[in-house]
C-alpha cells in the first residue's frame, strides 16, 4: 500500500488511573476519542485501585507544528464535584501515525512499544523499515485503528563465543529461551547488503534444538560469513530480534597481488604500476606500500573488490621487492610481496607485443602478467622463453557476472538464502549470461553453477515452475551447441568430468518440475523434454517418442508403474533427450565393457519417475534406438563409477532385437541416462563374413558326416589293438561332439535371442558344452598317448582307460558349462547381445577360450615329449611295433590338429581384444568353420590303417561270405604289417 503524505497524526496513550473514570479524558486540539481499555492493577497503599487504560485520540495539526507540550509530562485538570476522584499517575505516547491524504496511515511504534504479532502478520510493513525493530512500523487502512503495546522483558538471550572468528573455524551462536517461542529464524546481514539473508541448513550451516536452547553452527567460516547475525522469533505475542556482530578477517589467499612478479626495462618503461586487491570485506583495511619512494598510492574500488594501487614513477636502480601491508584494527596484518626485476644491458628479453594484450618487454625466463580485459576477473600470463621467444598465452579470465552467479549458488548451497525464490532467479540470470561464455573458464563456471543449483534442489526438495525449467533447457541447449567450438575441448582438458556434471545437473533439475505445471513439453535443437503426470488409474503402458534421427521411442510397462500408484498418488514421468552430450562424456567404461573406445549415436535419453515427492530409479524401461549398425551395447551412465567421475555401464541392460522392425531395442531394469555404444573396432554386420561362416559350417558338417561314414566302413579294420581302439574312439567322440555343436550353432540364429528365451539359453549351453567336449576329447587322446609312452610296463586295461576318457571328455566340460551358466546368468552376463552365444564382455566366453588354449598348450607339451621318446636311439623299452605304429598315427594327427586348433583360437582371442583389423576376423571364421574338414583329412583319411582298410574294402575282390572276407582282410593287414615291420628294422 502506498499513500501520499498529509499533515494528520494519530496518537494512542496509556493512562494508569485510580478508579475507573466516569468520562474519557480530553486534550486541547482533540477531535475524537476512540475507546478506553485496560486491566486493573492492585493498589500499593490501599488509597484506591490502579487501572491501566488505553485512550485513542486523533489530533489534527494541519497548520500547526507538533506541540512541544505533548512531549512533556501532562497534568489532568481537576475533576468536577459530581465525578468520582481520579488521579492520573502517568501519560506515555506509544504510536505515531502519519496519515496521508487518501487515508492510509504509516504507524510507527515509539521506544519500548511494538505491534503485537497478530496485527503485524495482517498488515504490510512500511517501506522504510526500522532496523532492529520487528513490526516497528505498519501501514493501516483508513478504517483501521490500532496502537503499539508495551514490550515485556526480553524472553531470551543470544550468546556468541567470540565476536572475532578466524577463517576455517566453527561459529556457534546459542539462543537460550525462558519462554515458549515460535517461528524462529536466523538471518545474516552482510556488510553493505541492503537486507538480511535467511540462514537455513546447508553444507556449512546446521541447526540443533533442545528444550529452551537453539544453536546455530557454521563450519569453515570465511569472510563471506562476516556481518550481523539476527535471531528472529515470536514469544509472548510479540516478534523479537536479537543481534550479534561477527567479524572474520581476510586470509593471505584472499589478497591478490598483480603482478606477483615483474621484469622492467627502465629504458623502455621508466614507470610501472603495482596493486594488491581484497574482497569487499568492509573491515576497514588500509594499505601501505614499502618502499614507497618514487611512487604514489591510491585506492580503486569495484563492486566486489578494493584495490590498493602503487604507481612507481621512477624505475629503481636494482632488483626490488615491494610489500603491500594490509591492516585493520584488532587484526593481524596481511602482507603481499611483488618482486620487480630490472632488465640490465645484455639480458635476453622478449620484445614488446600488442597482439591481444599489451605485453611489455620481459626478461627471459620470467612470466609476464596482465589483468583480464573488460568485465572479466583473473589474470593473463605469458612466459618468456630462455631464448627470448614468447610462449603461449595462458588465461584464467572469467566473466564477472558468471562468477557472481557461481558464488551466489555456492552460498545458497552453504546455507545463505531462500532456495524457493533464489534458484529460479539464478537460473533466469544464468540463461542471460550464456552469451558471455567465451572461454573455458566461463564454461566451467556456468556448468558449476548448474551443478550447485541441482544439488540445492535435490537437498531441499525445491520444485521448479515452467519458466525456471525453460531457462534450464535453453541454457543447456546453448551449452551443448558449443560442442563444435574449441571451448569444450579446452574445458575437458581442465576438467574431464565436466560433461558428467552437466548431465547430472540437467537430470536433477528436469524432474523437479511442479506437478501443477504438468504436462509439459519443450523442444529445442539439442534438448527435448516431455513430462507427464499420470493419474492413479492410468490404463496402459507409458509411451513416449522423440523426433530424432532415427526416431527414438521408449515405454514403461504398466506392471512397473502399478506399485507406485497407491493411495491416490500421482506419478510424474519426465523423459529428456540430450543430443551431442554423449561426445562430451569421458571415455570411461565399467566392468564388462573393457578398455576399448566406443562410438555413440549422438544422444542420451534420461527417464525419471517422481511419486509422492520421491525419485524412483527402479523399473523396467524399453527403448527403441532405431536401426543401429554393428554390435550395439545397451548402457547407462553410472555417476558413481571411477571415484565419482562417472562411466558407461551395461549392468541391468541388454539388447533385444525388435520383432516387428529391424531396429535395436534396449531393456533395462532401472531408470537413469541411457545410450547405445558401438565398438570403434568391432567388425560390423558383414554379409560376406556371415555367408562365409555359414558355408564353412556347412562344409564342416558334411565333412564330419563323411567321417562317420568312413568309420562305419572301416571300424573293425582300424581298431585291432588297444592303442588304435582308444585313439579312434576319442576321434569318433570328437566328431560326434563337433557335429552336434556345429549344427546347434548354425541353427541358433533362428531362435529368439535374449536371456528370457529358454531355447536361446539351451542353445548357448549346448554349444558351450559340445565345443568344450570336442577339445577335452582331444586332451584325452593326448593324455592316453602320454600314458602309453611313459608307463610301458604299467598299462591299464582298455575298458578302464576308455572309462577315464569318457569322464574327462564329457563330465569336465559339463561341469564347466554348468558353472558358467550359474555364475554369469544371474548377473546378466551370460549371453552376448542379440545372439545365442556366450558374452565376451562379461567374461563368460573366457570360460571357453581359456580351457581351449590350456588344452592346446598341454597337447603341445605331450607331443614334444612323445617325439623325443620315440626318437631315442634305444627303443628296447619302447612299445611293440604294431602299437608303435598306432602311437605314431596319434602323434601325426595331434601334430597337425593341435597347431591348427591353437591358431584358430589364438585368432579368436585376438578378435576379443577389438583392436585388430578385419583380417583376423576372416581368418578365424575360416579356420573355425573348417575344423570338421581338418578332422576328416588329418585325423581320418590320412591314417594309413584307414587308407588300407578303404583300399581293401573297395579294391579287393569280396568272397560271397563275410567270414571269408574278414579272414582275407585280416590276412592282408597282417602281411602288410609284417612288411612295414621289416622296413622299420
Amino acid at each position: 500500500m502506498v499513500c501520499s503524505a498529509a499533515p494528520v497524526l494519530l496518537l494512542a496513550m496509556t493512562l494508569p488511573l485510580v478508579e475507573p473514570p466516569a468520562a474519557q479524558a480530553s486534550q486541547p486540539g482533540q477531535r475524537q476519542a476512540r475507546g478506553v481499555s485496560g486491566p486493573r492493577l492492585d493498589p500499593e497503599n490501599g488509597a484506591g485501585e490502579l487501572v491501566l487504560i488505553s485512550v485513542y485520540v486523533q489530533l489534527d495539526f494541519s497548520n500547526d507544528p507538533w506541540p512541544a507540550a505533548l512531549s512533556q509530562p501532562l497534568t489532568v485538570p481537576a475533576a468536577s464535584a459530581s465525578s468520582a476522584p481520579v488521579t492520573l499517575t502517568g501519560l506515555n505516547l506509544t504510536t505515531e501515525c502519519n496519515v496521508t491524504h487518501d487515508g492510509c496511515s504509516y504507524c510507527a511504534c515509539l521506544s519500548g512499544y511494538q505491534w503485537n504479532a497478530s496485527v503485524c502478520s495482517h498488515h504490510q510493513p512500511c517501506q522504510t523499515s526500522i532496523k532492529h525493530r520487528p513490526c516497528g512500523c505498519l501501514v493501516l487502512n483508513p478504517t483501521e485503528v490500532g496502537y503499539c503495546q508495551l514490550l515485556p522483558p526480553v524472553p531470551a538471550t543470544l550468546s556468541l563465543d567470540s565476536w572475532l572468528q578466524m577463517p576455517g573455524n566453527t561459529l556457534n551462536l546459542t539462543l537460550l529461551m525462558n519462554q515458549e517461542t515460535t517461528d524462529l529464524n536466523w538471518f545474516l546481514w552482510p556488510p553493505g547488503s541492503p537486507s538480511p539473508v535467511l540462514l537455513q541448513a546447508g553444507t556449512c550451516v546446521s541447526l540443533t534444538s533442545s528444550r529452551g536452547r537453539t544453536v546455530l553452527s557454521i563450519i569453515n567460516i570465511f569472510h563471506r560469513w562476516a556481518g550481523e547475525y539476527i535471531c528472529r522469533f515470536e514469544a509472548q505475542g510479540f516478534r523479537w530480534e536479537l543481534h550479534q556482530v561477527v567479524r572474520v578477517p581476510l586470509q593471505a589467499t584472499d589478497v591478490t597481488g598483480l603482478p606477483d612478479q615483474l621484469s622492467v626495462s627502465c629504458a623502455a618503461s621508466p614507470g610501472f604500476q603495482l596493486s594488491c586487491c581484497t574482497p569487499s570485506a568492509h573491515l576497514g583495511y588500509t594499505a601501505s606500500w614499502s618502499p614507497r619512494e618514487g611512487g604514489q598510492a591510491s585506492v580503486f574500488n569495484t563492486p566486489d573488490s578494493q584495490c590498493f594501487m602503487l604507481a612507481v614513477q621512477h624505475c629503481p636502480a636494482a632488483n626490488t621487492t615491494y610489500i603491500c601491508e594490509l591492516q585493520s584494527p584488532g587484526l593481524s596484518p596481511l602482507r603481499v610481496t611483488v618482486s620487480v626485476t630490472i632488465i640490465q644491458d645484455g639480458d635476453t628479453t622478449c620484445p614488446e607485443d600488442s597482439s591481444t594484450v599489451a605485453w611489455n618487454v620481459t626478461k627471459a625466463g620470467h612470466v609476464a602478467q596482465a589483468p583480464c580485459p573488460g568485465d572479466r576477473t583473473g589474470t593473463v600470463k605469458r612466459p618468456c622463453g630462455p631464448d627470448g621467444v614468447w610462449g603461449p598465452i595462458h588465461s584464467n579470465c572469467t566473466d564477472t557476472g558468471l562468477l557472481a552467479l557461481l558464488l551466489r549458488a555456492q552460498l545458497l548451497q552453504a546455507g545463505q538464502g531462500w532456495p524457493e525464490e533464489e534458484v529460479s532467479q539464478i537460473l533466469a540470470q544464468l540463461q542471460e549470461q550464456v552469451e558471455a561464455v567465451t572461454s573455458p573458464s566461463d564454461l566451467l563456471a556456468l556448468v558449476g553453477t548448474m551443478t550447485v543449483l541441482a544439488k540445492v534442489v535435490a537437498d531441499t526438495g525445491t520444485q521448479l515452475n515452467c519458466s525456471a525449467l525453460e531457462a534450464v533447457l535453453k541454457t543447456t541447449d546453448k551449452v551443448l551447441g558449443m560442442n563444435s567450438s574449441s571451448l569444450w575441448t579446452l574445458a575437458l582438458r581442465q576438467m574431464p568430468s565436466v560433461g558428467s556434471s552437466l548431465l547430472l545437473a540437467v537430470e536433477t533439475l528436469a524432474h523437479s518440475l511442479c506437478p501443477q505445471d504438468q504436462p509439459f513439453s519443450f523442444v529445442l535443437p539439442n534438448v527435448q523434454l516431455q513430462s507427464q503426470l499420470l493419474e492413479p488409474t492410468f490404463p496402459a503402458n507409458y509411451r513416449v517418442s522423440f523426433p530424432t534421427q532415427p526416431p527414438l521411442q521408449a515405454w514403461i510397462p504398466r506392471h512397473s508403474l502399478a506399485p507406485l500408484c497407491h493411495n491416490g498418488t500421482n506419478v510424474s514421468i519426465t523423459s529428456l533427450v540430450l543430443q551431442e552430450l554423449d561426445h562430451l562424456l569421458p571415455s570411461n567404461y565399467g566392468q564388462g565393457l573393457g578398455d576399448s573406445l566406443y562410438a555413440t549415436p549422438g544422444l542420451v535419453l534420461a527417464i525419471s519417475i517422481m511419486a509422492g515427492g520421491q525419485v524412483f530409479k527402479e523399473g523396467e524401461v524399453i527403448m527403441d534406438f532405431g536401426d543401429i549398425d554393428g554390435s550395439p551395447h545397451c548402457v547407462f551412465w553410472d555417476h558413481d563409477l571411477f571415484q565419482g567421475k562417472g562411466g558407461w555401464s551395461d549392468a541391468g541392460c541388454q539388447v533385444q532385437a525388435a520383432s516387428a522392425s529391424p531396429t535395436t531395442q534396449c531393456i533395462c531394469q532401472h531408470l537413469t541416462a541411457f545410450s547405445i555404444l558401438m565398438s570403434g573396432h568391432t567388425v560390423p554386420n558383414n554379409p560376406t563374413l556371415e555367408l562365409l561362416s555359414q558355408m564353412g559350417l556347412g562344409a564342416s558338417i558334411l565333412a564330419l558326416l563323411l567321417c562317420l561314414g568312413v568309420y562305419r566302413l572301416v571300424w573293425r579294420f582300424v581298431v585291432r589293438n588297444k592303442v588304435a581302439y582308444l585313439r579312434h574312439s576319442a576321434l569318433l567322440n570328437m566328431v560326434l561332439c563337433l557335429l552336434a555343436a556345429n549344427a546347434c550353432f548354425l541353427g541358433a540364429p533362428l531362435l529368439p535371442a535374449g536371456p528370457h528365451s529358454p531355447l536361446c539359453l539351451a542353445a548357448a549351453f549346448l554349444c558351450h558344452f559340445l565345443y568344450l567336449a570336442t577339445f577335452f576329447w582331444m586332451l584325452a587322446q593326448a593324455l592316453m598317448l602320454a600314458h602309453q609312452l611313459l608307463f610301458v610296463f604299467h598299462q591299464l586295461s582298455k575298458l578302464r582307460v576308455l572309462s577315464l576318457m569318457v569322464l574327462l571328455g564329457y563330465l569336465c566340460p559339463m561341469g564347466l558349462a554348468g558353472i558358467t551358466l550359474g555364475l554369469y546368468l544371474p548377473r546378466g552376463q551370460y549371453l552376448s547381445k542379440g545372439t545365442c552365444w556366450l558374452d565376451k564382455k562379461g567374461g563368460a566366453l573366457y570360460t571357453f577360450v581359456g580351457p581351449v588354449l590350456a588344452i592346446v598348450g598341454v597337447n603341445g607339451l605331450v607331443l614334444t615329449m612323445a617325439v623325443l621318446k620315440l626318437l631315442r636311439p634305444s627303443l628296447s623299452e619302447g612299445p611293440q611295433m604294431e602299437k608303435r605304429q598306432a602311437l605314431l598315427g596319434v602323434i601325426k594327427a595331434l601334430l597337425i590338429l593341435t597347431p591348427i586348433f591353437g591358431l584358430t583360437w589364438g585368432l579368436g582371442l585376438a578378435t576379443l581384444l577389438e583392436e585388430v583389423s578385419i583380417v583376423p576376423h576372416y581368418l578365424f571364421t575360416v579356420l573355425n568353420a573348417s575344423q570338421g574338414v581338418f578332422i576328416l583329412l588329418f585325423g581320418c583319411l590320412m591314417d594309413k590303417k584307414v587308407q588300407e582298410a578303404l583300399h581293401k574294402r573297395f579294391c579287393c575282390s569280396h568272397p560271397p561270405r563275410s567270414t571269408i572276407s574278414l579272414a582275407t582282410s585280416e590276412t592282408c593287414i597282417s602281411e602288410n604289417s609284417k612288411g612295414r615291420s621289416k622296413d622299420a628294422r
